[in-house]
């Protein structure tokens, strides 16, 4: 009777201890053989957290010291409170609210029975009050546009994380590891983008709650969220790559639970006037919010569409259009959103080539080609791609004419009263005009030869211009006096967008001379080869009345 009475008291057993740091918690799985019974509590002064597991013997290695949490330092044994429990001490830097919870095992098997333990990092975030607008309301909403240099901002979720592998191939290899490194890969393109920005929901191998994601892509004011998954099947015939889009019922189910958050209606509304007036009209509400969410999904589909265009140009398509699902992660219609499947991780081909850098440096590829297009026509207004798209804006100046200043941009007169609607020539300070993009070269065609003709006996010279966050051709055009078409001939480019860090080069008009200070050991003759001219050139260009130099002097370089 006491030996089945001692195995039923340790019928459970502690057989793994995993610990998955992420930026807003620290997650902790205990691995178990069967369901957990568990308790706990919190001691400070020092800060602990103790589990008490019932009826359960150790099978793993105690402590385990914990070096990347912001929150927890050791987890350790000590003194159970029974006999055949198990007491667990989690060491912490801070006092917290800790979630538990059980989890079943997978139905592959990769997974047993399992306590969960979410460890949040500082403070839980407040409830933000709805503010009431102060004084009257703006009716021209044109002022508070942004100035027109903000970045597109493209939220990139990597599926899965931590313990939660996605798919698994037939070699044993992780979904959740071939999404991080084409995420990482996406996002890298898009942050070398001029005018774009990349938001990772997570960036190393940890779980992010898939409510959580959509909450990322929004705080950070995105304008499209993109989540990147393998595929899986049972069976290892299927592959091909699929893009998906919200479904309108998800949709739909989605606004009716928003109708029901006040403070989440106007935190989607962006505080609209609809809504901060404490307006009770539910079906007003449920028209704004509809028309709002209609067109993230039409935004949504239009992208997707890209991006599988791009994709079947480097891999096989499992679906040869974007497919409306009612998946978790694509459930903010107020975000439009898309979900990639790059291939079956099932399928012994694609889950070789899924591993493969190079084929995950094209899917990328593909990928950020696709969201690029999107937008380079599709541009936000107040972001720089559609200043971009809009033309330079200059602000004319004392002295200016309509010639100058379409001599200056390299543009027709006829291209700048078109795009500004100008009846005739005459301008006044402080006008601001749109100089087109793209310069009509065609009816430029006499004028370029003339000026070419020109400037034959202008000195040249080549400068290397290093693209800046915030740079387009047009703004590095006039910042050089040149135009776009010089630029993207000198650096065969087939458009106009440039890449943060891209080097660019630029012919401008080499000064007519320069200066040149005398060292030790230069005469005349030294100086006048090294810069290519006359010593008699130099002469006369400094009135010099003798070839003696002195240490110091300054002289005049004269260009022809």
């Amino acid at each position: 009777m006491m030996g089945l009475f001692s195995s039923i008291v340790a019928a459970n057993e502690l057989k793994g201890v995993r610990v998955w740091p992420a930026p807003d918690e620290t997650r902790v799985v205990l691995d178990m053989k069967s369901e957990a019974t568990y308790s706990y509590f919190t001691l400070t002064k020092p800060n602990r957290l103790v589990v008490d597991l019932k009826a359960t013997s150790l099978k793993t290695k105690l402590p385990v010291i914990v070096s990347n949490s912001a929150v927890l330092t050791k987890i350790r044994s000590s003194s159970a409170p029974d006999k055949g429990s198990f007491r667990l001490v989690f060491e912490i830097k801070t006092g917290m609210a800790p979630k538990l919870f059980t989890l079943a095992p997978t139905p592959d098997g990769h997974y047993g029975h399992r306590l969960v333990l979410d460890l949040p990092h500082g403070k839980a975030v407040s409830v933000v009050q709805k503010k009431k607008p102060s004084g009257k309301v703006t009716t021209n909403q044109q002022a508070q546009l942004p100035s027109g240099r903000d970045d597109i901002i493209i939220a990139i979720d990597p599926g899965h994380g931590g313990e939660d592998p996605g798919s698994i191939g037939p070699t044993r290899k992780y979904e959740k590891n071939v999404t991080l490194a084409v995420s990482k890969r996406v996002a890298a393109k898009i942050n070398a983008t001029s005018g774009m920005k990349a938001v990772m929901t997570r960036s190393s191998d940890y779980f992010v709650n898939l409510n959580k994601r959509s909450e990322i892509a929004r705080k950070n004011k995105s304008h499209l969220l993109v989540s990147i998954h393998a595929d899986g099947f049972t069976k290892p015939q299927p592959r091909g790559a699929s893009v998906w889009v919200l479904n309108t019922r998800r949709a739909n189910s989605e606004i009716g639970r928003w109708l029901e958050q006040q403070e989440k209606q106007s935190e989607l509304l962006g505080g609209g006037d609809v809504l901060s007036g404490d307006n009770d009209d539910q079906y007003l509400s449920m028209a704004v919010l509809d028309l709002q969410f209609g067109n993230s999904t039409k935004e949504g589909y239009e992208v997707a569409t890209n991006v599988l265009k791009e994709i079947s140009k480097v891999t096989r398509l499992h679906k040869s259009k974007p497919e409306h699902a009612s998946l978790a992660v694509l459930k903010s219609p107020d975000i439009p959103s898309l979900l990639v499947e790059t291939g079956f991780i099932t399928n012994p081909t694609e889950e070789r080539l899924l591993n493969s850098s190079s084929h995950q440096e094209k899917l990328a590829n593909a990928i950020y080609k696709g969201i690029l297009a999107y937008f380079e026509t599709n541009p936000p207004e107040g972001t720089l791609f559609a200043s971009r798209k809009g033309g330079v804006k200059h602000k004319v100046t004392s002295g200016q004419s309509l010639s100058v200043i379409a001599k200056r941009y390299g543009v027709s007169i006829s291209s700048i009263k078109s795009v500004n609607n100008l009846k005739s020539n005459n301008l006044h300070i402080g006008q601001v005009l749109v100089i087109p993009s793209s310069a009509t070269m065609t009816s430029n065609a006499s004028r370029s030869s003339s000026v070419s003709t020109s400037s034959s006996a202008t000195v040249k010279k080549v400068v290397i211009h290093k693209v800046q966050r915030g740079d387009y051709l047009g703004k590095i055009a006039s910042k050089y006096k040149v135009t776009m078409s010089s630029i993207r001939k000198l650096n065969n480019l087939k458009s106009d967008n440039v890449m943060v860090g891209q080097k660019l080069k630029v012919e401008v008009d080499a000064p007519k001379s320069i200066s040149h200070k005398v060292k030790r050991g230069e005469f005349l003759g030294k100086i006048a080869t090294s810069y290519g001219v006359s010593v008699d050139s130099i002469r006369n260009a400094n009135k010099l009345k003798s070839d003696k130099l002195a240490v110091g002097q300054t002289l005049i370089i004269p260009r022809s």
